[in-house]
Order: structure tokens, then sequence, then C-alpha cells
């Protein structure tokens, strides 16, 4: 299993179960899998790992698609951080100021910017999801 972002790698490591959240709700992924492409939305990425299988990794994905080939899972993403490296006060900042975008937005009548301050909410919010497991 692997997601790598423009950035560059993100995680890597082998799993016996990845949960997704496609376009078309959750999607899990057990070794051997048939192939398959889908597309992501924002969400969490769980990973159960073959080093530690009484644990599960999980990792905040912002859109991207997901591969399931020759037994090997791979995300590309737009955007993604695993759950120890996400600062939670500046993703409870992240989500204020896109609550205070929102609310600008709609006051002058900006569907544009209402999308984008929409989708940086959601964006905030997976990230606290992801880090506080609620």
């Amino acid at each position: 299993m692997n997601i790598v972002t423009p950035d560059g790698l993100v995680y890597n490591h082998h799993a016996t179960l990845v949960v997704v959240k496609t376009t078309a709700g959750e999607l899990g992924l057990m070794a051997k899998h048939e192939p398959v492409v889908a597309p992501l939305t924002i969400g969490e990425v769980r990973v159960r790992r073959v080093d530690n299988p009484g644990h599960e990794d999980a990792i905040a994905v912002n859109g991207g698609f997901m591969e399931m080939s020759d037994n090997v899972a791979s995300i590309v993403a737009d955007s993604a951080e695993r759950e120890r490296d996400i600062d939670l006060s500046r993703a409870e900042a992240a989500r204020t100021r896109a609550q205070r975008r929102i609310e600008a937005a709609k006051a002058h009548d900006d569907v544009d910017e209402l999308q984008r301050a929409q989708v940086s909410l959601q964006r905030a919010i997976n990230r606290i999801h992801v880090k506080t497991g609620k």
C-alpha cells in the first residue's frame, strides 16, 4: 500500500486491509483483490498493516484516485497526511478560517468562493477526524 502526492511519498507499508472513501462509498480491499481503479473523495484511508495487525494507520486524503493492481494498492492524492503528522491546532484553525470564509461568501453571494471555502472546511474536518478518531 502506498500513497503519493505531488510532494512525494506519504505512506508505504505492506497491508492486509485498506479501506478508502470513493465517490461511490467506502471500499475495502484485501490481498489479491481484483484490479480496480476508483476516484476518491476527501476522507480517511484506513490501513491494517501486516507487521501490526491489531492496529490501523489512519491517513487524511484529499481527493485523488486509488488503483489496485498486481496485489498492490496505490493512491495518488492531491494531498495526504498521516494521523501522527497532523497538527490538531492548525487543523482547527483551518476549520475556523473556512467557516468564516463561508459566511463571507454567503454575505457577498459569491458562489465560487463559497464552493472553495466548503472544500477547505471538508478538508479541515477530515484532518480533525483522522487525528482525533471522532
